[in-house]
């Protein structure tokens, strides 16, 4: 798949076009990006300097997962939700069983209500990540969200037996993987960003605590 992204403006028209998606599920992105723009205002659900570029920066740089998620996963965990991204967007794209976790109050209220509107089926969880009951998801995403060291911690409470991971990382991915494998064992598939160059996408499976013989 071919992302055609551009720096000024990427819109609703480039989403569609390189997500071979349908207009419906354009249409009923552009409500979640008035919703949030419109809920931005009052809370800080993304930073600010990337609203004028929302479909590009938070839209496609979700979006860009859901050809990866494997074929035969039953339920979805995304942590640390925010404004939705991934979690949300993967949902209304069509990911299955999705849960969402997000310990912000205010910021659970605006997934509740985009949830709403776009009419996207999400189960959310309004607490730290640690204290939600065990999900058994056959997949957990995050993005923006921890050190991999700390995401695995929390991924492995919710992971299912031959679960995976598929988190967004920046130019410190490599760093992060180092410290990581101090503590984990891991099958890994690294993809790089398709909004930007120096970020990649880190599929994980076989994750297990312990550490590779040298």
């Amino acid at each position: 798949m071919v992302f055609h992204v551009k720096q000024n403006p990427y819109g609703m028209d480039d989403f569609q076009r390189d997500l071979a998606v349908s207009r419906e599920t354009v249409d009923r992105l552009q409500v979640y990006a008035d919703l949030l723009t419109k809920w931005q205002a009052r809370i800080n659900l993304v930073g600010p300097e990337t609203i004028p570029s929302l479909w590009q920066r938070h839209f496609l740089d979700s979006a860009q997962l859901f050809p990866l998620v494997p074929q035969f996963v039953h339920r979805l965990v995304d942590m640390g939700s925010g404004a939705g991204f991934p979690g949300l967007v993967l949902a209304l794209l069509g990911a299955p069983d999705v849960h969402l976790i997000e310990s912000d109050a205010r910021k659970c209220a605006f997934l509740r209500e985009a949830a709403r509107v776009t009419a996207t089926p999400v189960t959310i969880h309004n607490a730290r990540i640690e204290q939600v009951a065990p999900l058994g998801a056959g997949l957990v995403t995050g993005r923006a969200l921890a050190p991999l060291e700390k995401l695995l911690s929390w991924a492995e409470r919710h992971l299912a037996p031959h679960g995976s991971c598929l988190f967004l990382k920046g130019q410190g991915a490599e760093d992060e993987l180092t410290r990581a494998a101090k503590e984990w064992i891991f099958t890994l598939d690294r993809v790089t960003s398709r909004t930007d160059p120096a970020g990649s996408i880190l599929y994980l499976r076989e994750v297990r605590r312990g550490r590779a013989e040298r």
